[in-house]
This record gives C-alpha cells, sequence and structure tokens, in this order.
C-alpha cells in the first residue's frame, strides 16, 4: 500500500467520526476553528488536522486532513470536507 492510499484510509476513519458528530459537538470540539492530534493505525503514527472552514446559521462546514510528518510529502496531506446541517 502506497503512502497515500496508507493516508486515505486514515482520512476515511477520522472523517466518518467528524462526520458523525452533532452540530452542538462539532461547535464546542471545533471552537477555536482548528483542532490537531495525532493517532495510531497499524503501528504507525498519523497527524490528523480538523477545521472548520464556514459556520452559518444553516450548517458547518468542516475540513479534516492527515499525513504522516514526512516532508516533502505532507505538505499535500490527505483532505476532505463535509457539511453538517442544522437541524431544527
Amino acid at each position: 500500500m502506497t503512502r497515500r492510499e496508507e493516508w486515505n484510509r486514515v482520512l476515511a476513519l477520522e472523517l466518518e467520526q467528524w462526520a458523525a458528530k452533532p452540530w452542538p459537538q462539532l461547535l464546542h470540539d471545533l471552537a477555536d476553528g482548528n483542532v490537531a492530534y495525532e493517532v495510531a493505525h497499524d503501528s504507525k503514527t498519523y497527524q490528523v488536522e480538523a477545521d472548520l472552514l464556514e459556520n452559518t446559521s444553516e450548517y458547518l462546514h468542516v475540513s479534516v486532513a492527515v499525513d504522516d510528518g514526512s516532508l516533502p510529502e505532507s505538505i499535500r496531506p490527505a483532505s476532505k470536507s463535509f457539511i453538517c446541517r442544522q437541524t431544527n
């Protein structure tokens, strides 16, 4: 498996966890606009960054990025974003 494929596999897991959170929890977790942390998968460590891109009255737009800290590859991490709509 290539490095990029590993990153994408970890990204899918992290994205699933972030996207499963309800609106209030996302706002709380991303109160500073950005969260960075490390996770371990298959005995390897990866950096994860979640960013609040947009906060409107109708939705939150969140980006999640993953890399392993290796340069120069980590300059362009694997990333995806999702929309969490406000439910009334």
